[in-house]
């Protein structure tokens, strides 16, 4: 079970600083060593969840981080390159232990980008990176990749100013501290393993180890379990489902869902700054746990895995269905008629992803998610991502309206191939054009300009286009921009608080501008639009 770390070219003199060019050497070994002994580490993993992934999302985390450096230019400085690194290991962190490395190796860089990389410098980097990895987990467990780091950070405090001698001394400490894991976990002791994460990172210390010295002689290898460990013995007891996000948010923000989703589960690691969070829990509701992110900010890159616990599986449905997000009794009522599963909206405001799951669920086995809206689409695409752990099928296509939901719609056939049917929905809601006008009831300031309570603004294709004080005269001027040459159909969605001419005067006036294009007028009643309009 070896993993021997080499670094590129062979065994390189032992370094008087770790600059940018050693950084770069050692993400590098660090991703070739961990992709060697990642089946080995997936084979310890049984704590947090026995999920067998700890090796390949460290991997992963410090592929990520390695791929990085590989775009700066040969040249680029400590300060780049230690800021680059961090930020490639937060954008590709996976799993539990892959946050926590990454928020270690955020820890390092904060001390050595602007240090020349001496061994008192390395010191204080692996003292700084134990602190933010430790202020990262919600409840820190020892016998963990925690106990690990504070061990690393203990050694290197105690060795000589020499940069080898600091290097190596945390490498033998890791070493040490992962041996010690197995006894500070019953789960492990049970099991006869070290902690995988532990482990990793004790491979992620000795690769630096390597590549400071150019001869460390550790041990490299990762400990093989004492026996197989037992199903029964590692079967997981608590919550179903693992979240991940990358989360664009301020501290404050980032305070409060801290404690939002500390109290919605376990396993909670919430990484990063500068507004870019990796955020990472174990949950039952996983909806809640991305809707939680939404308050706080915009969550992307949403990754939800089931994790095996027995009886949550929901049974998939059969067939093709559509689920559609409708914001108005008369809009849902349209997609109802023709054909799909309709979640209700209020205007202005998401559904739970709990009822865009459930949605899913009844549609069928062979789902297409309608989100009608940019702000549903990433609880739809929460929901989608544990449908799709529950066996269903489910592509969210990107309509950011109503009318493209309904341009969508009726193309769909499920007749045709799965791919080729959201092929060919993509493509006329992509074909669709939007627009919408709506009367502002506080003061913003828009992309024309300030607009105050009372005004009415025309927005085209999702951007406010102007802003003027009638609303069938903005009306009528959104629906001359949406137009083109190649316009066929004209849909108007009349909002419930529209007066009875609105749909009227727009109607007049595209028979005089383009009597060749065909107009649809719905009666929709959502709130806050008196007229949704599209042009195909």
């Amino acid at each position: 079970m070896a993993a021997e770390p080499a670094a590129p070219g062979g065994a390189v003199p032992a370094l008087e600083v770790l600059d940018a060019a050693a950084v770069r050497r050692w993400s590098r070994v660090c991703a070739d060593t961990l992709g060697r002994a990642r089946a080995d580490i997936d084979a310890l993993n049984v704590f947090p969840v026995p999920d067998g992934d700890t090796g390949t999302n460290l991997h992963l985390t410090m592929l990520s981080a390695a791929e990085a450096l590989d775009g700066l230019p040969a040249d680029a400085d400590a300060e780049l390159t230690w800021r680059t690194l961090a930020h490639g290991a937060l954008l590709g962190a996976r799993g539990n232990s892959g946050v926590i490395v990454s928020q270690a190796l955020r820890g390092m860089a904060e001390v050595l980008r602007q240090a020349r990389g001496t061994g008192r410098d390395l010191r204080g980097g692996l003292a700084r990176a134990a602190e933010l990895a430790r202020g990262s987990v919600a409840r820190p467990v020892e016998g963990t990749v925690l106990s690990v780091l504070s061990a690393v950070a203990t050694a290197a405090q105690s060795a000589s100013d020499e940069l080898a001698e600091v290097a190596r001394s945390a490498a033998a400490a890791a070493r040490g501290a992962l041996a010690r894991t197995t006894g500070q976990l019953d789960v492990l002791a049970r099991n006869g393993v070290v902690d995988a994460g532990a482990a990793g990172l004790t491979l992620i210390v000795e690769s630096l180890a390597a590549v400071v010295t150019g001869s460390y002689a550790g041990r490299h290898e990762i400990p093989a379990p004492a026996a197989r460990p037992q199903p029964a013995e590692i079967e997981p007891a608590g919550p179903g489902y693992e979240v991940m996000y990358l989360l664009d948010a301020g501290d404050a923000a980032v305070a409060a869902l801290r404690a939002e989703l500390d109290g919605l589960g376990d396993s909670l690691v919430v990484v990063g700054g500068d507004g870019l969070w990796n955020v990472h829990v174990h949950v039952d509701d996983a909806g809640a746990a991305v809707e939680a992110g939404l308050r706080a900010g915009r969550p992307h890159r949403i990754k939800i895995t089931h994790l095996g616990a027995p009886g949550r599986p929901h049974r998939a449905g059969r067939g093709r269905g559509v689920v559609a997000v409708a914001a108005g009794d008369g809009i849902a009522r349209l997609f109802g008629a023709a054909g799909a599963v309709v979640v209700r909206r209020e205007p202005g405001t998401t559904p739970p992803a709990t009822e865009v799951l459930a949605g899913i669920r009844r549609a069928g086995a062979e789902v297409v998610v309608l989100p009608n809206d940019v702000a549903v689409t990433a609880v739809a695409g929460a929901a989608a991502e544990i449908a799709r752990e529950e066996g269903v099928t489910v592509s969210v296509l990107p309509t950011k309206a109503t009318v493209q939901g309904l341009a969508a719609l009726a193309v769909h056939d499920p007749l045709r191939r799965f791919d080729d049917d959201v092929v060919t929905m993509t493509g006329a809601a992509g074909h669709t054009r939007h627009g919408h006008v709506w009367v502002a009831d506080r003061e913003a300031m828009t992309s024309t300009g300030l607009c105050r309570p009372g005004d009415v603004l025309g927005v085209v294709d999702g951007d406010v286009a102007l802003i003027g004080a009638e609303v069938a005269a903005v009306a009528v001027e959104v629906a001359a921009r949406l137009l083109s040459a190649a316009s066929e159909l004209v849909t108007l969605i009349v909002g419930r608080d529209a007066g009875g001419g609105l749909a009227r005067v727009v109607q007049e006036y595209l028979g005089r501008a383009r009597p060749d294009v065909e107009v649809v007028v719905y009666h929709g009643g959502q709130g806050g639009y008196p007229l949704l309009i599209g042009v195909e």
